[in-house]
């Protein structure tokens, strides 16, 4: 995708101003006495590289230049496309290493962040070592290889998961703080890097894919909110019934002929995970009542600015002394969490109704990414209700950690 004009970046994301980056690049570019640093496994002329990128600004683009840009696909615009993301992608990921090699009690460390972080060089080196891009030609090897570095990373989420999981139960066992707001803070960072990492990756090697009808790239210019609900739904109520042997059923009111330009995918996304809380709310409050669950209720408004979605359930709620944990990573009210030490590195785990603590920050960053949001108002004692709010102008700037 070629470069908009520059955007404001920000260097720091995780506290980790240019200074701090700059005192990091020195401590790596010496010998160290730990065997997980990065100078340890990798060339002092790569991790020199790394650090120098890591200084330098993101460069963030919007859904509507997307749009525009991928409009008619020629072989120019593909060709500066790739010149762009050639340049743009090493820096993101550069910002990301930085990080991941400067974490907090003792989490740089851990085996599954070491793994995430050497995918990252791995791919940082894929890029660098790859000649300019000049000529059609190249352009395609280009995206070949841009392929690979997409698969690469297919289960970065899982994987860290599993060492913050490591880490928190060491700090619970050794009675020390668990609440970790700057693991936090660090992992909103990183999950929204790697959303506009793989949006910028994969909407280049969409638009070499055959073309689908009302779509550019991964975008779709005619999403129907009440279509992909549905689909959502479906997808959620299917989870629910396999899991419980029963579901609530799901009303929707909107129209399906109603459409914007978004990315359905993401939208799925948020919408299933959204569902997914109400439906497994509503069977634990009603599973052992006379009287049958209440339907949820999916509501799309479409309003001048913003598109937005309601969830509603009469799940019980969430006392308000637990609403601030809802956005907190490892956290989750399901009944038996899924505990993602268990995962497989190579795996992604298991789909299940709840359990990883993950989907309501991450849905919130998938919203946030294209300007939108997502909140959430309970009353204890009686539902929840979720509100989704999607920028239909799609003018709003990727917000860069």
């Amino acid at each position: 995708m070629m470069a908009p004009a520059a955007a404001p970046a920000i260097i720091s994301g995780f506290g980790l101003t240019v200074r701090g980056i700059a005192r990091v690049a020195a401590t790596a570019s010496r010998s160290a006495a730990v065997s997980v640093r990065l100078i340890d496994s990798f060339s002092k002329e790569l991790v020199d590289d790394i650090f120098a990128h890591a200084l330098k600004k993101q460069t963030g683009v919007s859904l509507k230049y997307m749009l525009d840009f991928g409009q008619n696909p020629i072989e120019r615009q593909m060709l500066l496309s790739a010149q762009f993301l050639h340049k743009e992608l090493p820096v993101r990921l550069a910002h990301r290493v930085a990080e991941l090699e400067n974490l907090p009690y003792g989490l740089s460390a851990k085996k599954p962040i070491l793994q995430v972080r050497d995918w990252y060089v791995e791919s940082f080196r894929d890029l660098r070592s790859f000649p300019p891009v000049r000529d059609i030609g190249d352009e395609l090897k280009f995206t070949e290889m841009l392929r690979h570095v997409y698969r690469r990373h297919a289960n970065a989420v899982p994987v860290m998961a599993k060492g913050v999981s490591e880490l928190r139960e060491e700090l619970r066992a050794r009675q020390q703080l668990t609440e970790l707001p700057e693991i936090h803070q660090f992992l909103d960072g990183f999950y929204l890097s790697r959303i506009g990492i793989r949006i910028l990756i994969g909407q280049h090697i969409a638009l070499h894919e055959p073309p689908k009808t009302n779509h550019i790239g991964l975008i779709s210019t005619q999403c129907s909110p009440v279509l992909v609900a549905q689909d959502a739904i479906n997808d959620a109520r299917s989870i629910c019934m396999r899991e419980y042997g029963d579901a609530p059923e799901v009303s929707v009111y909107g129209t399906p002929d109603f459409t914007f330009p978004y990315v359905p995918s993401h939208l799925h996304h948020m919408l299933f995970e959204l569902v997914k809380n109400s439906l497994r709310a509503v069977q634990d409050r009603f599973a052992e009542s006379d009287d049958p669950a209440p339907p949820i209720r999916l509501v799309v408004a479409e309003g001048g600015e913003d598109v937005t979605l309601k969830v509603s359930d009469e799940g019980g709620g969430i006392p308000r002394s637990g609403l601030a944990n809802i956005w907190t990573y490892l956290y989750s009210t399901a009944k038996s969490p899924v505990d993602p030490r268990s995962v497989d590195e190579a795996d992604s785990g298991p789909v299940v109704l709840a359990g990883y603590g993950y989907g309501l920050p991450i849905s919130r960053l998938y919203a946030r990414y294209f300007g939108g949001d997502l909140q959430i108002i309970s009353m204890e004692g009686y539902g929840t209700d979720a509100y989704l709010h999607l920028n239909r102008l799609g003018t709003s700037q990727e917000p860069l950690p």
